[in-house]
């Protein structure tokens, strides 16, 4: 589909130029127009062809190219000039146009990648930095970075920082920045505010080669309304529902796809892998996937349309990502795709073949919810809501989780991470280490958005940048030392990720100690090596506080919140600590002192 460059051969010498083809069953008349016919409708008319589809071949035409379509509708009206649908390559205002695009011109460098030992995604570390591409850092003169100029200075600090993926928001072509992406018009495009498509398979290249994955945010759940997009393309409702009660998103004001059409759900599918294919990614973040699944979302009595059932399941939207998960792991088995479904669907990130939705992961939104809940209280009222804090364990197998702390988190009035937390200067700054350690401890993925590991102290806007200026405080660069030092604990200790998605890997140790705010458990690899977490959520320090451990032992402290190399108070606490038998409780016990809110990390010795 789109624009393909092709040379002929026609019994004399080879013809280079470029075929176009498009999907239009219901336009009149349709024409490819650009700077090479002087934007004239009349120059190149594309021949109608079977089932709906229309095409040409233009002879001298090269990569670079910018063209649109000119379609009129059934009644031959002419209808606003359209980008590509499967336009490889697109432009910014004021033009909105596609250019051709030759896939083949780059040459990869990273099969060292692409070659490596398929493996069980959810038995491996998976620390995600999700970035905005935008407003990460930007050059002197205020502009947004290049892809070029990303690979060369994000690609080492997340290095040097530790993590194994980073997740970018959608980065397939909208037309206004401040959706973010989420209101994509050119899904087979990557934008070109920060480079060309060659320049962004650079930087996914360079990614691979310093042993980074890169995720990309998917939207298949709507698109907006402009008109050089796919709304009303050939003068008909050709990729949404026309019944506004099914194809129109009240949330976001922009139209639904009609999930139940085969010529939307092969689009879908095929750009999902398009981005495997061509790009080199390595997972898909599938946004509001719950939107997806349930007819009457967002919607009161009276505003949606019940299915053959008589039930809100979207089945056409269920049968879609079925099958989109399906190809992708047919066909990239060391890939992954990760739902946000914020609901309790069933079977979200089991096999199709087990009825499941096929995901690799889902985006534990509970957790998020009820932990970010329970850390905003001032500590003296935590112990009322501590269950809050406990509770996510209850379901916390039923799926394969990630637990996100992402930009949805800090916006909109909701405040960073570091202003989410009660207290003065240091204690707002030990509850964010605490939570940060808590989390890196918890059962699941992990995923912070970009700032949360500097503590950040304003809400994200798109339209800055981050406070990096802060690194010039200890406050700061204490909690970036902490979140460098989770990283490497976390990818070199398979306790903390081996079993996440499996009960046998955590066991409570303290659950119930509701009015000092305290809790632990313990994390175990599949060879029996195990963890102890502790996390003390008052700024009350706890001497010689006993913590219940089914064997006897010898712990060995590997990681401690509080540390003064992380601005914490630096209380003293013992390097290694030996179980105890405790007649009262009847059971081996360590004797630990917890300094203030904090979260510390006791390895168990074995011998």
């Amino acid at each position: 589909m789109g624009a393909q460059l092709l040379t002929l051969e026609t019994g004399g010498s080879p013809i280079s130029g470029v075929r176009f083809l498009v999907y239009a069953p219901n336009a009149s008349a349709v024409s490819v127009v650009g700077d090479f016919n002087h934007w004239d409708s009349r120059s190149h008319p594309l021949s109608a062809l079977e089932q709906g589809y229309w095409g040409c071949f233009v002879d001298g035409l090269a990569a670079g190219e910018r063209y649109k379509f000119a379609l009129c509708d059934q009644a031959g009206n002419s209808l606003p000039h359209k980008a590509d649908p499967w336009g490889y390559q697109a432009e910014q205002y004021p033009s909105f146009a596609s250019r051709v695009y030759d896939h083949s011109r780059y040459h990869w460098q990273d099969s060292s990648w692409q070659q490596r030992q398929v493996t069980a995604k959810h038995e491996q570390p998976l620390s995600i930095y999700e970035l905005h591409l935008g407003s990460w850092r930007r050059q002197v003169s205020g502009e947004s970075l290049s892809y070029r100029q990303l690979a060369a200075e994000l690609i080492p600090y997340l290095t040097d920082m530790g993590y194994t993926h980073v997740e970018l928001m959608p980065v397939a072509e909208h037309p206004f920045y401040g959706s973010w992406g989420y209101q994509p018009v050119g899904l087979f495009a990557p934008t070109s505010r920060y480079g060309s498509p060659d320049d962004f398979k650079y930087f996914v290249d360079q990614c691979h080669q310093a042993g980074l994955g890169v995720i990309l945010d998917w939207v298949p759940a709507h698109f907006p309304a402009d008109d050089h997009g796919l709304a009303f393309f050939d003068g008909t409702a050709l990729f949404h529902d026309p019944d506004p009660r099914r194809g129109w998103h009240q949330d976001w004001q922009s139209y639904i796809y009609d999930y139940g059409r085969e010529h939307v759900r092969r689009f879908l599918v095929a750009n999902a892998l398009y981005w495997f294919e061509h790009f080199h990614i390595d997972g898909l973040r599938v946004d509001a996937v719950a939107s997806m699944l349930y007819l009457d979302y967002s919607r009161q009595p009276g505003e949606w349309i019940p299915n053959a059932e008589g039930g809100n399941i979207n089945h056409d939207a269920v049968s879609l990502l079925r099958w989109m998960n399906e190809e992708v792991y047919r066909l990239y088995p060391n890939a992954m795709t990760i739902a946000e479904e914020s609901t309790s669907f069933p079977g979200v990130s089991k096999p199709t073949y087990e009825g499941g939705l096929g995901f690799g992961f889902k985006w534990n939104m509970g957790w998020m919810h009820d932990s970010l809940s329970y850390i905003r209280q001032d500590p003296i009222y935590r112990q009322h809501h501590h269950d809050t804090l406990t509770f996510p364990l209850v379901y916390a197998f039923s799926e394969n989780y990630v637990l996100s702390l992402s930009h949805d988190e800090v916006v909109y009035g909701k405040g960073s991470l570091l202003n989410k937390m009660p207290g003065d200067e240091w204690q707002q700054t030990a509850n964010l280490r605490a939570y940060m350690a808590y989390m890196y401890g918890q059962p699941g993925k992990k995923l912070n958005f970009m700032g949360a590991e500097i503590a950040q102290s304003a809400e994200w806007n798109h339209d800055g940048v981050l406070e990096w200026h802060y690194l010039q405080y200890d406050r700061h660069t204490g909690v970036q030392r902490l979140v460098r030092a989770l990283n490497a604990l976390y990818q070199s200790t398979p306790a903390l990720y081996e079993l996440d998605c499996d009960t046998s890997g955590f066991a409570w140790c303290v659950q119930n100690d509701a009015s000092r705010s305290v809790i632990a458990h313990e994390r175990f690899a599949r060879n029996g090596d195990k963890v102890l977490v502790v996390s003390n959520f008052t700024p009350v320090p706890r001497q010689r506080y006993l913590i219940p451990v089914p064997q006897a032992g010898q712990y060995r402290l590997v990681l401690n919140s509080d540390d003064s190399h992380y601005w914490g108070s630096g209380m003293p606490v013992e390097q290694t600590v030996n179980t105890v038998w405790d007649e009262a409780s009847g059971s081996e016990v360590l004797m630990i002192d917890l300094p203030p809110l904090s979260t510390l990390f006791w390895q168990c010795m074995p011998g």
